[in-house]
């Protein structure tokens, strides 16, 4: 099993335990919900340009909003738990490249939402991965920061983004607590930060991620 089948396996437990009105740190979204936008990005790719561009948001919603009705939270979760669906069952190697961070990132979304939780250790080469997935895409991730990050890892490595000019604020913690940083989870993620507080302010308050 691969590290996107085994939190896609975990996500999806979780959803049953907690039932479909738990909390998320998707703002507005309930576990129902998250359960139809996972289905939707797999299975409803021309629902889901929507989920990044504003313009076709409406039209996603709206599709979002026929899977709760058509199939059901338990309908939905099962959907979630046999994927990977759609192009990523069919493509050798694509659920592993794009779903194992987007599984991870919503299983803590789902987690991190209630009132008691703690990070999880996770293996090693799954830390590995995500470090190397934060340094590849840290232009993408922290474009809208408006200052300069330097992030930190625990463990080694050292990766810059953000502004080009002005104060940097240094973001140290594990690779998938920068991960989750990056994706915009700043309040939820366990790192810690060192610059001015003013620009520490700004960045907590940026909306960071894809």
């Amino acid at each position: 099993m691969n590290h996107a089948r085994a939190e896609r396996a975990e996500l999806s437990d979780l959803l049953v335990r907690l039932g479909p009105d738990a909390p998320t740190l998707c703002e507005g979204w309930t576990a129902f919900d998250l359960a139809a936008h996972l289905v939707l990005r797999e299975r409803r790719l021309d629902a889901a340009p929507g989920i990044a561009l504003a313009p076709l948001a409406g039209y996603t919603a709206r599709v979002q909003g026929s899977l709760k009705a058509d199939h059901g939270f338990g309908g939905l979760v099962e959907l979630v738990r046999s994927g990977p669906g759609g192009v990523y069952g069919l493509v050798p190697g694509l659920d592993s490249a794009v779903n194992t961070m987007e599984m991870f990132v919503h299983h803590e979304d789902l987690r991190r939402a209630q009132r008691v939780w703690e990070p999880r250790e996770l293996p090693a080469d799954l830390e590995e991965l995500f470090w190397k997935r934060v340094r590849a895409g840290r232009g993408l991730f922290l474009r809208r920061a408006p200052v300069g990050v330097v992030l930190h890892r625990i463990g080694g490595g050292v990766a810059l983004g953000g502004a080009n000019e002005g104060p940097k604020v240094e973001v140290t913690g594990p690779a998938s607590e920068l991960l989750l940083f990056c994706f915009g989870r700043q309040a939820h993620a366990r790192v810690s930060l060192n610059g001015d507080e003013g620009s520490v302010a700004r960045l907590m308050d940026a909306s960071l991620g894809v």
